[in-house]
Order: C-alpha cells, then sequence, then structure tokens
C-alpha cells in the first residue's frame, strides 16, 4: 500500500488536519485517488477542481500518481466557493476504523 497524507485546501476551515490514506499500488491511478480521498474526507468528487501535491504541483494523469511517495501532502482544491454545503458529515459507524463489536464491550 501507498500511504499518502490528504486535506482539503480551505484557509477558512477551523482545522485543516490531514489524513492518512491508503491505496493499492496496483490501482495508483488518478481515479482512485480521487475516489478514496474524497471518500475518507466526505467531499462529493464532482466538487473537485483539481488535486495538488503539496507545495506547488497539480496532480493530472495516472502518471502522476504513480511516481507519489509514501507520505507525500496532497490538497483536494473545490471548485465552489461555499465548503459547507459540500461535506456529509460521516456517522460514527461509518468513519474508519470504527469497530461496532468493541464499541459495545463494557468493562
Amino acid at each position: 500500500e501507498l500511504v499518502l497524507k490528504v486535506r482539503i485546501q480551505s484557509p477558512n476551515l477551523r482545522e485543516n488536519d490531514f489524513i492518512e490514506i491508503e491505496l493499492d499500488r496496483q490501482e495508483l491511478t488518478y481515479k482512485e485517488l480521487l475516489r478514496v480521498s474524497c471518500h475518507e474526507l466526505g467531499v462529493n468528487p464532482e466538487h473537485v477542481q483539481k488535486i495538488r501535491k503539496l507545495p506547488n504541483t497539480m496532480l493530472r494523469k495516472d502518471k502522476d500518481v504513480a511516481r507519489l511517495q509514501d507520505f507525500q501532502e496532497l490538497e483536494l482544491v473545490l471548485t465552489v466557493s461555499d465548503k459547507n454545503l459540500l461535506f456529509r458529515v460521516p456517522t460514527l459507524s461509518e468513519q474508519s476504523g470504527y469497530n461496532k463489536k468493541a464499541s459495545e464491550l463494557t468493562y
């Protein structure tokens, strides 16, 4: 797996931390990067204008994605100005790493 750090580009967000995503090295395509990033960040892929490799390089095609190294930092640049309309807050059970059985354990 290739591990990348991804966030949404926005100076207006109070917390703009990166999250880590994993991509299968056999499926290193722009489309797969966009799909996984949007799913993990809760963003509609139709609202992504471009993906930027920080500090200043735009990713455009599969070859660009294939050259990425572990822990490189990427930003999704969104097309609409009202970013509040883009986000879907995932429920606790949809969040990565949530374990329903573990949440039911009592001590």
